[in-house]
């Protein structure tokens, strides 16, 4: 595995003037040679003008949070970080790399959730090279490399969790956006990390049921809501009956058998969990 090894490129400004100034050397070599009529001198002369020519290839530029990755013939030389104009070998091949943090967004992508239900979910992943060693060499294409593997963690999230649920100890991709958002950016980090990329942030930017069985699961959400409604319902029910039968006992104000009990907590159970407002009947005759 190659790991980043950062090189000092020396300044190109100096290295234009040093050119400069031995190029125009050269030329007064070849031009006085050719007054005197001197073969060896001008020999000498272009001899030494081709090497300072080629030199002039040996400038490139490194713009702020970009890197340049030399090669020497297919051999790793190192990474020029600093940026502005830069000269290094000639013969190296320079690899542009940029280090800015990106964003990568996933297209919809119809799965099935961990209880087989088919949903459509996407996700925003926010990255950025931080060895571009591993980048260039380790894989083809970094960028591609990112999508696929970034799209592909998505995948196997959601057949890891449902999509909802009503238990307080389970974990839900609706119900858990944090955990979910951790959650995945530690299993891109996993894939990416052979690629000298570091993952900055990873959510959950579309989730929904897939259209073919949308209404259905609308339907089963709000049962499900009415049921839960109604067992907060039931309990509160329950709870102000028996509070008003041991008040009603405490204090002595009535004395109910078994009987008449059971139709208070009836009566009382029916107005406290009807849907609607109960209509009072008078009793003009006697308690019983």
């Amino acid at each position: 595995m190659l790991i980043e090894k950062e090189i000092k490129a020396p300044n190109g400004i100096m290295f234009i003037f040093v050119l400069l100034a031995t190029q125009l050397g050269t030329f007064a070599i070849i031009v006085n040679a050719i007054m005197h009529s001197s073969g060896s001198q001008a020999i000498i002369g272009i001899l030494l003008a081709i090497p300072v020519f080629i030199c002039w290839f040996g400038f490139f530029m490194v713009n702020p949070k970009e890197a340049r990755v030399l090669q020497l013939f297919g051999k790793y030389a190192g990474t020029v970080h600093a940026s502005g104009l830069r000269w290094a070998n000639p013969f190296y091949t320079k690899s542009r790399v940029s280090m800015r943090v990106r964003n990568f967004e996933s297209g919809k992508l119809k799965v099935n959730d961990k209880n087989g239900n088919p949903i459509e979910i996407a996700a925003v992943i926010v990255w950025e090279v931080v060895d571009s060693a591993e980048a260039v060499f380790q894989v083809d294409d970094y960028e591609d490399f990112v999508s696929i593997q970034s799209e592909s963690a998505l995948r196997n999230l959601a057949t890891s969790y449902a999509y909802d649920h009503h238990e307080d100890d389970d974990i839900s991709l609706r119900s858990n956006p944090v955990e979910i958002s951790e959650a995945l950016k530690q299993e891109v980090q996993a894939r990416l990390e052979k690629a000298g990329v570091n993952v900055i942030e990873a959510r959950i930017s579309h989730l929904a049921y897939a259209p073919e069985i949308a209404n259905a699961m609308l339907r089963r959400q709000q049962a499900m809501a009415i049921i839960a409604a109604r067992q907060k319902l039931v309990e509160g029910a329950v709870g102000m009956v028996e509070m008003a039968l041991n008040q009603l006992s405490e204090r002595e104000i009535v004395e109910l058998d078994s009987e008449r009990k059971a139709a208070m907590v009836s009566n009382l159970l029916v107005v406290l969990c009807s849907d609607e407002a109960a209509q009072p009947v008078v009793n003009a005759g006697s308690l019983y």
